[in-house]
């Protein structure tokens, strides 16, 4: 373990960028018309304002993981914010829908290398036996943001323009940049190898699976262009992923370094956690959307009172995770990882069988407090679980990895619901064109009654989906294993530092402490 003395700062100072990433990854879609309007453009085009995020966000986080291992997980997420802070900027600033678009993916790049040093930090100054409360303060983060970022969104956009949904993270930016340079001490970097051909194919096989997905209904899961088709795509990274990770192996038999540590998922945990929170990342992104849809479009609500409707899940989860964060550094976390995952899908089923026109909606707010418990209970310990028996020098490696599996699992979902939601409408609303209600509802909001029986029909369907899917994990997680003894752990951290260099005049210090 790194000795810090005051770790929790330091955790504070990480949370607030991790915040601002989470906040803009949900506040974009509540200014999209306004979007639309300012720059003169069409939906096909503003909807790469977010897929160009999501695309630069996702690709790289396997290496950006391992970077933060060899250069300093402080000195990686400065650059982050850095580059993540000025490109907020030319958002705000950008005049036409070209130049936002670049600046959504260069603000995309800056969020990927941000991340991963979240939880590397983590994992490096708090012990195992204390890491719950932290990991419970990174969940309530996730939690609280689900509700901030939709109505922050709604108030800005409707008070000040769509451009101060980006400008918001300036301030916010130079706040944790101050804050993490005070707080966040440097830690011991371990002078890894550079793996050239695990990069590029990672990069390469991440980009073709995860554009495939992402924009495979923009494509309507055909051509793309030429001979290339969104399917072709797909498989190619699939293709290419399977020759990453046969490299990867090969790399590690001669005695080399990959850029994906195998050995990582000989840890039981460390396996299972990426399969639960994969799950988790599919859900949480899936089930929001047609929840939304029926909000807007059958129950007329606006945007922010939509997101009203959230209030008892973000403020209990923000609640519920710090205290869970405790609780399981002394338990085994698979028994809160699949109560909370139990306690989702209920939520999700009771929120599918209130999708009628006529249920109260207040009602709502009920299946949004049992979401506001389940999430308390999945982020801190789920995350906890599969981080725990890492050695300090894997951190970064593997928040790259847990960060990945969690995109691709959102990258699945978000496919997987729309394709879901055109198919379900096409059945329920067989006089319309497959998914044109959802489209015309979602840019004006206009629905004939008649169709509101069988548009709520729908979309209640549709959220069996990430119901069902999350059941999956709550199975996956029972199967964690007890988390490994913590004595020693210090030192084995201590013995391995001259395999790597300190790089802050304290180092020899916090090595001696740790040999104590």
């Amino acid at each position: 373990m790194e000795n810090v003395a005051k770790p929790w700062p330091a955790l504070w100072s990480l949370v607030i960028g991790f915040f601002m990433i989470l906040i803009d990854t949900t506040i974009v879609s509540v200014a999209n018309p306004r979007i639309m309007e300012g720059l003169n453009t069409d939906i096909n085009a503003v909807i790469w304002v977010t897929s160009a995020y999501l695309l630069a966000y996702a690709v790289p986080l396997l290496i950006t993981g391992r970077l933060g291992d060899r250069f300093g997980p402080k000195n990686l997420y400065l650059i982050g914010l850095v580059v993540f802070t000025l490109a907020s900027l030319w958002c705000g600033l950008s005049g036409d829908i070209t130049m936002l678009i670049a600046a959504r993916a260069v603000q995309g790049l800056g969020a990927a290398m941000m991340t991963p040093q979240t939880m590397a930090v983590i994992t490096r100054i708090f012990p195992p036996d204390r890491r719950g409360a932290a990991m419970g303060l990174w969940g309530a983060t996730a939690g609280m943001a689900v509700l901030v970022g939709p109505i922050l969104g709604g108030v800005l956009v409707d008070g000040l323009g769509w451009e101060w949904i980006f400008f918001v993270n300036v301030p916010i930016g130079i706040v944790a940049f101050v804050m993490v340079t005070r707080f966040v001490p440097k830690l011991t970097t371990h002078s890894h190898s550079f793996d050239v051909a695990g990069v590029v194919l990672s990069a390469v096989g991440m980009f073709l699976l995860v554009f495939g997905l992402q924009e495979g209904q923009s494509y309507k899961w055909g051509t793309v262009t030429g001979a290339v088709t969104v399917w072709g795509l797909i498989i190619a990274g699939l293709v290419v992923l399977v020759l990453f990770v046969l490299w990867q192996w090969l790399l590690g038999r001669r005695g080399g370094e990959p850029l994906l540590p195998l050995a990582l998922f000989k840890d039981r945990n460390f396996s299972l956690g990426n399969t639960s929170i994969m799950v988790v990342g599919f859900t949480v992104t899936a089930f929001p959307l047609p929840t939304i849809f029926y909000y807007q479009v059958v129950r007329g609500l606006t945007p922010t009172q939509s997101a009203l409707l959230m209030i008892p899940m973000a403020v209990i989860s923000g609640g519920l995770a710090p205290v869970v964060g405790k609780l399981i550094d002394r338990a085994n976390p698979r028994w809160f990882a699949s109560f909370g995952l139990v306690c989702m899908a209920g939520a999700l089923f009771w929120t599918a069988s209130l999708l009628r026109p006529d249920t109260p909606i207040w009602m709502f707010l009920l299946p949004s407090a049992l979401q506001g418990v389940a999430n308390g209970f999945i982020w801190g310990p789920v995350s906890n679980a599969t981080t725990r028996n890492l050695e300090p020098r894997q951190a970064g490696a593997g928040s790259g990895v847990f960060n990945t599996t969690r995109q691709i699992g959102a990258v699945l979902g978000s496919a997987a619901i729309a394709a879901l939601i055109q198919a379900r409408l096409a059945a329920e609303l067989p006089a319309a064109p497959a998914g044109a209600p959802a489209n015309e509802a979602s840019m004006n909001g206009a629905l004939p009654e008649a169709l509101h029986a069988g548009f709520s029909t729908a979309m209640g369907q549709s959220i069996v989906l990430p119901a069902c899917a999350i059941l999956v994990g709550a199975v996956v997680a029972m199967f964690f294993a007890k988390p490994k003894s913590v004595e020693g752990w210090g030192g084995a951290a201590a013995k391995e530092a001259p395999h790597g260099r300190d790089t802050d005049a304290a180092g020899a210090s916090r090595q001696d402490a740790g040999r104590k």
